[in-house]
């Protein structure tokens, strides 16, 4: 076997930043990174760079030392404000000596901070059309491949572009609620009387609305379950638009169903998913916290590349109808924010992938 050109020598390395800035599914699928790492080399001390308020998918994580954040709301706390945050901010890093950084989006302030930090290795990976001062910012670029690959194995391909090689085992997501998170959970469900019972999670929503099934088939699909004596736990996240699709949802059903949402942080939906005998929900962050949590998980993929976003080594089905034209990452068809493709998924579809998860 020929041996990788541009392999590094981890062993005299001490500290590494991981640079995320993107949505919170993006952050979350960045965390097996980070556990590889520490396996293969617990010398490093490794932190992150993320958005403040996808913080959650990562603190607490057992192999992460500091976790850094940009606040978006910097900028309307006035210039001052945000040039002293970002200064404080610049500093800390720069305290921190990072021998090699590891920047897994487009965004310039990566290319800008290596500059700075001047880390002895900076990868990201081979963005096409970047300019001159972007490519000298990085001593690594590692390919994209050219056939659709999953989000989180094309994290890892930065480590082996390094010459770092993940075993099968250590690739899942990690995620910790935190025992404060778990702790709400049980006391929600023991209010609701089902603390010692199995019941099925149901997250109909997305912030993203093109990538969310119709009321009427969210209202069969739970009745459907209830037909069946399983219980039903609903979440959504605090937002004007997903409240009202639960609303209009919980209007439709003929029995009630035990309703949380918008009453739990992230890291409370993940401890309530941990407790769940099966999740099913669109292509949303909740999705990829079922699988970080290690619960049976049934997605419902429309216009979004299912390849590439899906349930990450957990038992799963993944529902997608045969429409050609999908994943076309259009905004619903014809930007109207309905997808047909979802809407060709039938709730006895999503029963059936149900009831053979928590079957076998």
């Amino acid at each position: 076997m020929s041996k990788n050109p541009n392999s590094i020598d981890f062993n005299p390395l001490k500290r590494v930043l991981l640079i995320k800035l993107r949505h919170h599914g993006d952050v979350l699928l960045t965390s097996p990174v980070i556990q590889v790492l520490k396996n293969h080399h617990p010398q490093l001390e490794i932190d992150a760079l993320v958005y403040a308020d996808t913080a959650d998918m990562l603190s607490k994580h057992p192999a992460l030392d500091q976790l850094h954040v940009i606040d978006k709301n910097w900028k309307n706390q006035g210039v001052g404000y945000q040039v002293r945050q970002e200064v404080t901010l610049f500093n800390t890093l720069k305290t921190r000596s990072y021998d090699l950084v590891i920047h897994l989006t487009e965004s310039n302030r990566g290319a800008w901070l290596c500059r700075f930090l001047k880390p002895r290795y900076a990868i990201t990976p081979a963005w096409r059309n970047k300019t001159w001062f972007w490519q000298r910012s990085f001593t690594h670029h590692y390919p994209l491949p050219a056939r659709l690959r999953h989000t989180v194995e094309k994290h890892l391909d930065a480590l082996r572009h390094l010459g770092l090689q993940p075993n099968e085992k250590e690739r899942s997501l990690v995620l910790e609620p935190g025992k404060d998170a778990q702790q709400k959970v049980d006391d929600l469900l023991e209010v609701h009387q089902i603390n010692n019972q199995p019941f099925i999670h149901f997250h109909p929503t997305s912030r993203w609305l093109f990538k969310c099934w119709s009321v009427e088939k969210c209202t069969q699909l739970i009745e459907l379950l209830q037909s069946r004596g399983h219980p039903v736990v609903i979440t959504a996240a605090p937002t004007k638009a997903e409240l009202s699709i639960i609303k209009d949802i919980l209007a439709s059903l003929k029995n009630p169903v035990i309703d949380l949402s918008g009453q739990l942080s992230l890291k409370e939906l993940a401890a309530l998913t941990a407790r769940a005998r099966c999740f099913i929900g669109m292509d949303s962050v909740p999705m990829h916290i079922s699988a970080a949590m290690g619960t049976p998980t049934v997605a419902l993929f429309g216009p979004s590349g299912d390849q590439e976003w899906g349930p990450w080594m957990v038992p799963s089905h993944t529902l997608i109808s045969d429409i050609s034209c999908r994943p076309c990452g259009m905004d619903g068809c014809a930007g109207s924010k309905i997808s047909d493709c979802l809407e060709h998924i039938l709730p006895e579809d999503a029963m059936d992938a149900i009831e053979d998860l928590i079957a076998s």
